[in-house]
């Protein structure tokens, strides 16, 4: 069997398992959290005083 197909088979395999992960925008809480901390604001940055 050349590696190729392997690969793909492999691929198609665990794509169609239960245990791949889900993708961030798919999980609610997960998401959401996500959203809530991209749309914070930055904080001030730092000021260095000299001496």
């Amino acid at each position: 069997m050349k590696s190729n197909n392997r690969f793909l088979k492999s691929v198609l395999k665990t794509a169609q398992s239960d245990k791949t992960p889900a993708l961030p925008w798919t999980r609610g809480a997960t998401r959401q959290a996500m959203i809530a901390k991209r749309n914070q604001p930055d904080p001030q940055p730092r000021i260095a005083r000299s001496a």
